[in-house]
Order: C-alpha cells, then structure tokens, then sequence
C-alpha cells in the first residue's frame, strides 16, 4: 500500500510454497483485499497454463532471452525449478521499494529467500504448506497439465522445498482457502505494525 512517508522503504511480501499448494490463489485472494498494492510479476521460461497471460500472470520469455536479461541486470534474482528458469525483474521491484510502496510477489522458495538476503527486514516471507502430500499430489493431478513424470518430479520438490520452511518468517497451512489469506491478511498487519506503517 503506499504511503506518503516516502522516507520508508516499501514492504515487499513473498508468498513461496511447493508448485500446487495454492501459491496464485492465495495471492489473487491478497490482492483483492489490497487492490492498492503493487504487484512484480516474474519471468519464466515456461510456456503458459491454461487462461495465464504475458504480462499478467508471468513474462514469458526463452531461455536465451532470459540469459540475456540475467547478463544485462535486469533480473534481481532468479531459480531454475523443474527445468525452467523463473526470476523477479529488478527495475520494478525496487522503484517500488524506494517509493514505499508494499509489493506482492508469488515467488520460487529460492527466490523468496534471496529477496529476504537483498531486502532484509523490509522482505516478509511466507511459507504455503499444502495440509499434505497426498492433498499436494491431488492437487497437482487435478491441475491435468502435467506428464506423470513432472509430477514425480514436482512432488520430488515439493519434499525438498518443505524441508526448507523454517527459513521463513512464517508457515501458512493452505487447508481452506479463506483461512490461508486470512492468516496471510494478519501477517502483512502484523509486519506493518512493526514497521510503524498501520
């Protein structure tokens, strides 16, 4: 949200979890309670699912392209997951930041945790944990994107991005939906609190 003390840095929030633990979801849901505040959307490789749109939901770009934003310090900081490259765009995210405006993101673990290195205190990150791994394997199937091997794969991940949840600020269990972007909700007022921003 912004704020007209522009002497204060602008919240950037990540949202990071396993690929079907309902990362997009809970951010639209964020994002429709907060319609002021800013959004990064990422760069990928990866072709688009389903409705997705350039510029939307993701920047889709080749692999050489996306290596040639990397060369060029465009990218802020970039993942590769499952074969495909996904990365944050710098100029955006950190106009934003200096503007003091808050921004949402829907990040990569990886990603997540090295904004929380570049931002420090002014980062949240959040863990979205799926209730389990069959409810996680479920939701993948249900998606009907996927070969049966990028599911392997993406479940492969999942344990390991899971095993990495405590090097967030906070864990959200994604078991009902309007109570993962309550609690998401509360953990953006809290930081706000403690940054004097409410």
């Amino acid at each position: 949200m912004a704020d007209m003390n522009t002497d204060r840095k602008g919240l950037i929030i990540c949202i990071s979890g396993p690929s079907g633990a309902g990362k997009g979801t809970v951010v639209a849901g964020v994002r429709a309670l907060i319609p002021d505040m800013a959004t990064s959307v990422s760069v990928t490789t990866r072709p688009p699912r389903g409705t997705e749109q350039e510029g939307v939901d993701y920047y889709y770009r080749t692999k050489e392209q996306f290596q040639d934003m990397i060369a060029r310090g465009e990218i802020l900081e970039h993942d590769v997951y499952c074969d495909n490259y996904y990365g944050t765009p710098s100029t955006h995210l950190r106009k934003m930041s200096e503007q003091g405006t808050d921004t949402l993101l829907d990040l990569t673990v990886l990603g997540s945790i090295n904004l929380k290195k570049i931002f420090g205190d002014t980062a949240l990150i959040i863990f979205l944990m799926p209730p389990s791994m069959e409810v996680l394997e479920s939701r993948l199937r249900n998606r009907g994107t996927d070969s049966e091997e990028k599911i392997a794969q993406r479940l492969e991940t999942a344990a390991e991005e899971i095993g990495r949840k405590d090097e967030f600020d906070y864990v959200v269990v994604n078991d009902d939906l309007d109570t993962a972007i309550a609690e998401v909700m509360a953990l953006i007022d809290r930081k706000r609190s403690e940054q004097g921003l409410n």
